[in-house]
């Protein structure tokens, strides 16, 4: 599990809790700020799965991996 993983997790756990604290409290403020933290600890930890799945093709395949970098590295050469 990568860092970016068990960081997500942490926020979304963490907005959870601030999300509860605002609806007991009747903070409207602190509930949105909750939900917003949920939603960038569920971005975080996807992109942390994506990285991993990244990694783990690169392994098994990098002459693909290679060869799909060098095209991206064309086309962003001909777009500039």
């Amino acid at each position: 599990m990568a860092a970016d993983q068990i960081e997500g997790t942490v926020k979304n756990v963490a907005g959870k809790v601030q999300d509860a604290a605002g609806g007991l409290t009747g903070d409207t403020g602190l509930q949105a700020e909750g939900k917003m933290r949920q939603i960038a600890g569920k971005v975080q930890s996807q992109y942390g799965e994506s990285m991993d799945q990244v990694v783990e093709s690169t392994k098994n395949n990098p002459v693909g991996a290679l060869l799909i970098a060098l095209g991206i590295g064309f086309l962003l050469g001909k777009v500039m």
